[in-house]
């Protein structure tokens, strides 16, 4: 761990320097969202912004940027010129399709899409991140590879820069979410499974069309699809260990063509999350079991299919998460470690943990709602109070040099 009065100091004056602009940053960001895959400006003023901090900047995907900060001491790098040791520091940039309601001066200027999950104080924060880290190379013992990636709200944005070879070199890797669920002012950064296991499937099941008035005439897909989703829940309910936390939800129901017919197509859509690989492995099977059997005691049949964009559970390295501790009681406090359990919510960033060590932070988000109401991840009123891009500014800086020193 590198000098703690001195660099402690150092990280402190510079970070809060740069809040008043980590804010300006989040609040441009706030009002000029971009659902996933559609992040080009977005892309455009974060590589902007860098750029104006005098970073280089590439961009391995359209949407994507990277750009390096690169230390000074005299042992950062080799003979080769290869860094002594390279963190990757990641933050996500897209928004969600979620139609904003905080009545902030700085709300959604584009109707129908908000950042409702605080991937706007992502961004600031890595740029402030980026502002301190450049005040001092001189403590820098290697480089930081700083990555904002796109559409991590689709599950795809992390896996199409792996495959673009952003970790390339990397020896760990190092991220950060603002979380409602997390004690204001305070950071969780404990080892072990942090978020779930994400899997997106589709059921479609087929019956027979007739009279609605003649029901016995047909097979009815929306009565086989309503007893496909509580066959479902017997699934997590009885299949499933008590010890292993498991969740099964089916979002969207959809089927038939008029009010008096009998319907032969209806299609569910879902997600299942889980920690366990095992349990992973087999819902597949059971899921597939209990959706067929269903469909199969009103003479229907159906089909499940797993789509695109699921992932593993984020895990954080016992190694990292013990360095982050240290890092988060320098610079914030004993009284700033928080225990918190963990979230059945999903996150791509295992793509990145999966292959290369590191962890992902909560930092406890609070409200900047002026009734006090902490409202969850994905709402319409999401607020989270701006003191976190300080707090996750002073956090990740310090894990940064103390990382590169080790």
């Amino acid at each position: 761990m590198a000098d703690d009065g001195r660099v402690t100091d150092r990280i402190r004056s510079l970070a809060t320097e740069a809040e008043p602009w980590m804010r300006g940053r989040r609040r441009h960001y706030h009002a000029h969202p971009e659902v996933s895959g559609e992040e080009l400006r977005t892309a455009d003023a974060v590589e902007a912004d860098l750029r104006s901090l005098g970073l280089d900047v590439t961009r391995p995907l359209p949407h994507a940027i990277v750009a390096t900060v690169r230390g000074t001491t005299g042992d950062a790098y080799d003979t080769t010129g290869e860094p002594r040791r390279r963190l990757l520091m990641r933050a996500d940039i897209d928004a969600l399709p979620v139609t904003e309601e905080t009545g902030l001066p700085f709300s959604s200027e584009n109707p129908g899409v908000m950042h409702a999950c605080g991937h706007d104080c992502h961004i600031a924060t890595l740029l402030g991140v980026a502002r301190v880290l450049l005040g001092m190379t001189d403590e820098l013992h290697g480089e930081a590879r700083l990555v904002f990636e796109p559409a991590e709200e689709t599950g795809t944005g992390a896996a199409g820069l792996v495959d673009a070879g952003v970790l390339e070199g990397v020896d760990g890797a190092y991220a950060e979410h603002v979380w409602n669920e997390v004690e204001p002012g305070t950071v969780s950064v404990e080892a072990g499974p942090r978020m779930a296991a994400v899997d997106w499937w589709r059921a479609d099941v087929y019956g027979e069309s007739a009279h609605g008035a003649m029901p016995e005439a047909g097979a009815d897909a929306i009565v086989a699809a309503a007893a496909a989703v509580g066959a479902l829940q017997d699934v997590v309910a009885r299949e499933t260990s008590p010890f292993e936390p498991v969740v099964v939800t089916t979002g969207r129901i959809e089927g038939g063509t008029a009010r008096n017919l009998i319907c032969d197509h209806a299609w569910l859509e879902g997600t299942c999350r889980c920690f366990s690989p095992t349990t992973r492995d087999e819902l597949p099977t059971l899921m597939r079991r209990a959706v067929e059997g269903a469909a199969s005691e009103v003479g229907c049949t159906a089909r499940v299919e797993w789509l695109a964009g699921g992932h593993g559970p984020v895990v954080n390295d016992e190694v990292a998460s013990a360095m982050a501790e240290r890092s988060a009681r320098a610079m914030l406090g004993d009284e700033a470690i928080s225990r918190y359990a963990g979230t059945m919510a999903g996150e791509d960033f295992s793509n990145v943990l999966e292959r290369v060590g590191g962890l992902l932070a909560f930092v406890g988000s609070g409200t900047a709602d002026p009734t006090g109401r902490i409202w969850p991840q994905h709402s319409s009123h999401y607020s989270p109070d701006e003191s976190i891009l300080l707090r996750g500014c002073l956090l990740a800086s310090r894990y940064a040099v103390d990382f590169l020193a080790g």
